[in-house]
């Protein structure tokens, strides 16, 4: 039903791969399937070296798959002055919005209000009295003075933007606003105290999940062997002994082991301190914020640089985020939502909005875990980076990443942030190279300049791109089109992958539930090509729909009626 491509992960590619990990011993063995992960196998296959990648679960299943789903060219970064960070930060999102995931990651328009200090009204939500004082007491820098200071930073923002080699036409440059503009692009915006604001464009990516897919696809389409399902048990510089379920342990050697496994690298790193930070998102209906056009950022008074976001999707969801909360002990998978995180996020946005949040305005909620790094490891160990010192509250700790190498323990890349993946795994793999006793300047990384798998120039060689002319039956063509143009969004020239199997079998152009989105062919997809493997694999990762429960459980038994047909 659907014409095999290389780089398509399922049951088959899975059991290839376990096959010749069983015999065979590869030049690179990565854990951690999440976006370090997937970056690190695509670099290491890109410069020519075999590769595995080793996950526990599924593709994206930690802390990957729930961020605020930005690739931004660090302004937060610049508001503490790390400019370092910043160029980074931009110099990444240039390569992955012109060359390595255009069809994934898009401008997106941030409006900062400027309200009159003090006008801010209290958190109306459901913490206590004295929390919402504390949250929305004017500091020292709310007002004029920081808005003054906030222009700053964005503008310079822009001449990273510029110095990266990202044109204007793809991110337009910063612009004052009145009050009548401000209400248009954010139209929930409270009236009282509204002066006006200052927009901003950055990046945005369309879902995480499919990025860090897109990522493992095009490390396999490269020769990886990418098994998901397989936890690692214990690894050492050059072996990871890994447990698939009952009759399926095995030992997997490499020259050299990578561990990519994010608020677990410290299982696989002795010396390694983290200080997990969790980050809360809720998700609700567009409406009600008045479907806005542009990022709506409510500032946190008394923190000056800090927001919370009103984050408008294409699906017709806006997500509102985030904390940035210590999360010692929490599970990695499922950190949970903790009430006091709810209370913040509505109370703080609320003060910026005409009419105060309710909880019942809530469809769902979501929070993930970020690594950070708390301190150095011991001396005698090979990092580069630097983490942040002890006692360092979340919101104002360091996002650099660290490579950690340690004689005798597998090479480990860890903190940073989605938009600096590709750095990260270039990094690494130039350890991995070194611990080999190769040159890394023999044998350069590429990967800013490789496209993944739906981007333009990824298509196979000798073909051209196609884009569906419709989606199931004849009759359904203004419906059809509708999807087709969110297939495009989501899956690149592979649309029209996904659009032949609703061809083949029109019952697959129905959606999975009512009102759902989501078509029977992307579930067949997301099982034939993307490694999909469970019935949550689909619903949490691959769609999305688990972000609206009551959404996924009208989805769940037709889901399951897919998932086992085409596994």
């Amino acid at each position: 039903m659907l014409d095999a491509q290389p780089g398509d992960l399922n049951e088959r590619s899975r059991a290839r791969a376990l096959a010749h990990l069983a015999e065979h011993e590869v030049d690179v063995v990565v854990i951690g399937g999440g976006i370090t992960g997937a970056g690190v196998a695509l670099d290491a296959a890109t410069r020519g070296l075999s590769v595995a990648l080793i996950e526990a679960r599924d593709l994206a299943s930690g802390t990957s798959g729930f961020s605020s789903k930005l690739v931004h060219g660090g302004l937060r970064y610049l508001a503490k002055g790390d400019v370092a960070l910043a160029w980074e930060s931009a110099v990444e999102r240039e390569a992955l919005m012109r060359r390595i995931a255009p069809h994934l990651v898009h401008p997106r328009a941030f409006l900062v209000p400027r309200f009159a200090r003090g006008s801010l009204r209290r958190g109306l939500g459901g913490a206590g009295a004295a929390a919402r004082t504390a949250a929305t007491r004017p500091g020292p820098l709310d007002g004029r003075l920081g808005d003054a200071l906030t222009e700053v930073g964005v503008r310079l923002a822009d001449v990273l933007r510029a110095a990266s080699g990202l044109p204007a036409r793809y991110l337009p440059r910063p612009r004052r606003v009145d009050a009548r503009a401000a209400k248009q692009l954010a139209p929930a915006l409270r009236d009282a105290g509204l002066r006006g604001g200052l927009v901003y464009w950055d990046g945005a990516v369309e879902d995480d999940t499919r990025l860090v897919v897109a990522l493992a696809r095009t490390a396999a389409r490269h020769g990886a062997h990418v098994v998901t399902g397989c936890r690692a048990v214990r690894a050492s510089d050059r072996e990871v002994w890994i447990d698939g379920g009952p009759g399926a342990h095995a030992l997997v050697r490499g020259r050299t082991v990578i561990n990519a496994t994010g608020v677990w690298a410290g299982e696989f790193a002795p010396s390694l301190s983290l200080a997990p930070s969790r980050g809360t998102h809720l998700v609700f209906p567009a409406a009600v914020f008045g479907h806005p056009e542009a990022v709506i950022t409510a500032p946190v008074p008394g923190h000056f640089g800090r927001y919370v976001f009103v984050l408008p999707q294409a699906s017709g969801l806006c997500y509102l985020g985030l904390t940035d909360e210590p999360a010692p002990g929490a599970d990695g998978h499922d950190p949970g939502v903790p009430e006091h995180d709810i209370d913040f996020l509505l109370d703080i946005a609320s003060a910026s909005l005409a009419r105060p949040l309710r909880r019942e305005d809530m469809l769902g909620a979501f929070s993930g875990l970020r690594p950070l790094v708390r301190r150095r490891p011991r001396s005698g160990a090979s990092a580069e980076g630097t983490g942040s010192p002890a006692g360092a509250d979340s919101a104002s700790a360091s996002r650099r990443h660290l490579v950690l190498d340690e004689p005798g323990h597998p090479i480990t890349v860890t903190g940073g942030k989605l938009t600096v993946y590709r750095q990260m795994a270039e990094e690494a793999v130039d350890a991995a190279l070194h611990r080999m006793g190769e040159s890394p300047r023999a044998c350069p990384a590429v990967t800013r300049r490789v496209p993944v798998l739906g981007s333009p120039g990824s298509w196979p060689r000798g073909a051209s791109p196609q884009r569906p002319e419709r989606l199931g039956r004849p009759e359904a063509a203004e419906a059809g089109a509708a999807a087709i143009a969110r297939l495009v969004r989501r899956y690149g020239w592979e649309a029209h992958r996904v659009a032949a199997l609703a061809t083949a079998d029109p019952g697959l152009a129905e959606e999975v539930a009512p009102g759902a989105g989501v078509t029977g062919a992307e579930v067949a997809f997301a099982v034939l090509a993307e490694g999909a493997r469970t019935i949550d694999d689909v619903l949490a990762r691959r769609t999305r729909l688990a972000l609206q429960p009551e959404l996924a459980a009208a989805a769940r038994a037709r889901v399951a009626e897919l998932v086992e047909r085409f596994r």
